[in-house]
Parts: C-alpha cells; structure tokens; sequence
C-alpha cells in the first residue's frame, strides 16, 4: 500500500513503519464497512421505491393533489419507521458489542438485516408487515452504525485511521449510488409487483457480503485489551499491523493501550453500568467528547443531506425534472457524485488537511448551495410543461455540489470523530450515544421533510432549503470553538488532547516506532496507585520505570 504514503500527508505518517499500511487493516475496514452500505442501500432503494406505480398501487398511497399531505405522511411512516428501529438498535449494541465482542455483533448485523428484508419483500400491499420488516431491519442498521466505526477505528493506524474509518462513509454512498441504479433499472425492465420486490430484496446483499467477510476477520485488539486477553491481543494486533510480535511499533501501542486502561480504572473502578455513566458524565474531558460526539451528529442530520438521499426523486421533480424516469436518473448521477467524492475527500484530504477545517469549509459551502435552491424555488420555481430555466439547472447543479460539500466534511468526518475521540472503555457507550442521536434526529429529518417540502413556503416549499442552509452556517461556529484536530493522534493520546490523563512516562508508538531493537514491554497496573491518587484530576504517568 505504498500509493497512500504519497497521498497522506501528515506526522505520523513519516514517523511510523511502512509495513503497517498492509493488505490486512485495509481489507478488514472493507468487510466491516458493508455495514455502511447497509445504511445507503436502504435510503437510496427507499426513496425511488415510493416513487414506483406498482408500489404506490400496492400500499394504496393517494396520487391526488388534495391529498398531498396524506400521502406525504404516509410516505414519512414507511421511510421513519426504519429510523425508529436503527434508534434501539444503536442503543442495543452497546451491551452485546462490549460483552461478546465486535464481531459477533456485526454476525449479529447481518442476520437481523436479512430477517426485514424478508419481512419487506412479503408484504405483498400489507403496510404493517412493511413497517415490522422495516423496523427489523433498523435495528441492524443501527447496531452497525455503532459497531463498524468502532470496530475499524480500534484497528486502524493512527496515519490513516480516517482513511479508513472514512470507508463507512464510501460504502454508505456506493451502496446509495447502486441502489438508485437498482430502482432505475427495475422501473424499466421489470413489470408488475416485481418492480418493488427485487429492489427491496437487494437489500440484503450487503448484510450477506457483511457476514461473508467478518469469518476472514480478527477481533478487534482494543477489546481484546480491555477484557484482559492480552496475548490475544497481542497475536491480533502483531496480525493487523504486518509486524512481528517483538516489533517495538507493536510493543508501543500494547503499552499505550495498557496505560490508557490502567487509568481509567483507577479513576472509577468499576465497569457497571451506571459506573460507565459516572465516567463518561463527571470527568470533565469525557463529558466535553461525549457532548461533541452528540452534537457532531444532531449537525449531520440537520445539513439536510437525507431529505436529500430519502426524497431525491420528488426534490428533483421539484426542481422541474418531468417522469418518474427523469428523476429517479437525476438521483441515480446524484448517487454517482456522492461516492466518487467520498471517495477523492478520503484519499487525498481526510488525513491531510485534517477533520476541523474539512468540517469548516464545508460548511460554509453546503450553506450556500442550500441558499441558491431555495431562492430559485422562491422567485422562479419551475412550470409544469415548460422546460427548465437557466437558473433551474443551475439549482440542479447546486444539489450536486451539496452532496458533493458533504462528503468532503461532515458526512464521513463525523463518523470519523466519534469512534476515535472517545478513552478506550467508553469507545463503544459513546459511539452508541452518537449513533442513537444520528438517528433520532435522522428520524425527525425523514418524517418531517415530505410536510415540509408541501406547507414551508406554500405549495414549493422553499423554505425547507433556507432553514438546513441555516443550520449548515451554524455549524462553523460550533466546530471553530469546540473540535480539536485529531489527525495523527494515536487513540490512546486522545486523553491527552482532552486534558483527562498524560502518558510522560510510556514509550509508546510516538517514541518505539522507529528503534530497530525491541521495546520492553509494559506492565499493567503498575500505575494504578498513583492513578487513584490524582483521581478527579488530570492523571500523569511519570515513573521511568513503568518500562520493565
């Protein structure tokens, strides 16, 4: 994997050995983000889906202008109530993440997926067996935007820990992008029920490829670390990184991780969960990560970017696109733009230019791209029969744009932030939060949206576009004052960045990394006592004899 030292530009990169950027972390991020594809395959089939004369005819949707709003609700139901799932689901796979591991939750994905897939595809015209399959199937979703995050960060070298923590995004978009294709191609060649059926089926292709891929992979070394399995850990570790076990990287970052985990539970103690809640809520550095990770994810969703996803086709008939045809193409390029720019933000910047002024810029512009759509359909909204304006495909071509400001900030860097700012025994409660909250309020976009895009502004609904535009300035502000950078920090120095504990006395991977002879290896617990001596307050490992 040579290529990604020419394009990655940071610290950390020089400093570290070549060898760990292997074939291994780089397969291992792939399979476990087909969780991702999870997600973009739901939103992309969802949204052309209610679009399609079968479908609409099946679940008796109205198609009268009086009973816009009806139907809009309706629509909202059937799109929301997978929300609802992938909210308990991300709360749910906390506890059996951290009690059974990583990649038994992520089997655990799959399964739960391919059971409301199931339920999806028998409907046959019954919305309340579409709504049980579709809640089935959130809570997989849910469960894995918890999991394969965290998951891949606990893996991932610090150098291109957002490369590939970032292919959640990639994965979430490609799956998008292929399932607006899958829907464009079904409204062409397939007849009857079938139009809907096989689309809805193709959902389960991800969760298949999901289990397919964990059997050739390792649990994570993080959580082998923190249920004491250390020569596990060691084994998995030495494995990810393409190292010998012996290697000082190796020894490094087993040290930092024994530090880190040492700390911690000199500061609380026990591992319940209401002991969790005491260390996440009153140490101050593990409040502020928790409190930015929620945030990070109420401004993801209020971007607008899944109004966008979920009602693609009817934005695009807005914006004076005619026939079902037209507009679920214009999603499925939308679809295109999406991943490829994903995809360039991942290669060339995410470990580059780094997460705040990615989150920065992006902002901004995604602000102004919500502005002009807004302001197109205010004073020169498109005329049924007529052709499109200037300034319509203009205001096409600002939705392209969006999506492509997203995915070069706050669509992958969000997911980026949380799984790696979190200390090492709170890694899975704070994903969970974070993920809980991105659906909750994933939920109040998609069941909001449809009402909106009919009543805010009168029948043209251009002030949905002024108030995400709104929110998407907004969010500067609270990443100029509350993100740090986090490029090239190692998790376990992420307590450092937050003021919660200072490792001066642990070789870890910052000094190991570029010895030729091998690092002593480091003791857990030996500073425990010294820990509880300090706790409430910053905890500083200083003894140079923490090294055996």
């Amino acid at each position: 994997m040579g290529v990604l030292q020419y394009v990655v530009r940071n610290d950390a990169m020089k400093k570290d050995p070549p060898e760990i950027y292997s074939w291994q972390v780089i397969f291992l991020a792939c399979c476990a983000c087909f969780g991702g594809m999870l997600f973009g395959m739901d939103i992309g089939i969802i949204g052309s889906v209610l679009k399609l004369p079968p479908f609409i005819a099946a679940f008796d949707i109205p198609t009268d202008k009086k009973d816009a709003v009806k139907a809009a609700n309706l629509s909202a139901n059937i799109v929301s109530v997978m929300q609802a799932g992938a909210f308990a689901g991300a709360l749910i796979a906390e506890p059996i993440s951290n009690r059974w591991g990583r990649k038994l939750g992520l089997f655990l994905v799959s399964a739960l997926t391919v059971v409301g897939v199931i339920f999806q595809c028998a409907s046959s015209g019954y919305v309340g067996a579409l709504y049980t399959g579709r809640f089935i199937s959130g809570l997989g979703l849910g469960a894995a935007t918890m999991i394969t995050p965290t998951y891949v960060s606990e893996n991932s070298p610090r150098a291109i820990r957002g490369y590939l923590v970032g292919f959640y995004q990639l994965f979430e978009t490609c799956g998008a992008m292929l399932a607006f294709w899958i829907d464009y191609g079904s409204l062409l060649h397939i007849k009857g029920n079938a139009m809907w059926i096989v689309p809805l089926a193709m959902q389960a292709l991800p969760a298949i490829l999901l289990a397919i891929g964990m059997c050739f992979c390792y649990e994570s070394p993080r959580f082998l670390a923190r249920t004491d399995d250390w020569e596990k850990a060691t084994r998995v570790l030495a494995h990810v990184r393409n190292l010998p076990v012996e290697h000082p990287y190796v020894q490094g970052e087993l040290a930092e991780m024994q530090a880190q985990l040492d700390e911690e539970r000199a500061m609380i103690g026990g591992s319940s969960f209401f002991d969790l809640q005491r260390e996440m809520w009153t140490i101050p550095g593990n409040r502020k990560r928790a409190l930015i990770s929620i945030g990070l994810m109420v401004c993801q969703q209020m971007t607008g970017t899944n109004a966008i996803n979920y009602y693609a086709p009817t934005i695009f008939t807005d914006l004076g696109i005619a026939g079902n045809a037209n507009s679920i193409f214009a999603t499925g390029v939308y679809g295109i733009v999406k991943m490829v720019s994903c995809g360039l933000f991942l290669l060339f910047l995410a470990d580059t230019l780094g997460r705040k002024r990615s989150l920065m810029w992006t902002g901004v512009a995604m602000g102004i791209a919500m502005f002009y759509i807004g302001f197109y359909v205010r004073f020169d909204p498109p005329k049924t029969g007529e052709a499109v304006p200037p300034a319509g495909y203009v205001a096409l071509i600002a939705v392209y744009l969006f999506a492509a400001f997203f995915q070069f900030g706050w669509g992958p860097v969000c997911w980026i932030l949380v799984s790696e700012i979190p200390t090492a025994r709170l890694r899975g409660l704070n994903v969970s939060y974070a993920a809980a909250t991105q659906w909750l309020f994933n939920f109040v976009v998609a069941r909001s949206t449809p009402v909106m895009l009919t009543t805010v502004g009168g029948s043209t609904g251009y002030g949905t576009y002024f108030i995400f535009g709104s929110f998407c300035f907004a969010m500067v502000f609270f990443v100029v004052l509350l993100i740090p950078e986090t490029k090239g920090v190692s998790l376990e120095r992420m307590d450092e960045l937050f003021g919660v504990a200072e490792l001066h006395g642990v070789k870890g991977i910052e000094d190991l990394a570029g010895q030729a002879e091998m690092a002593p290896t480091y003791l857990p617990g030996q500073n425990e006592e010294r820990a509880r001596e300090r706790k409430g307050g910053n905890v500083h490992i200083e003894d140079k004899d923490t090294m055996a």
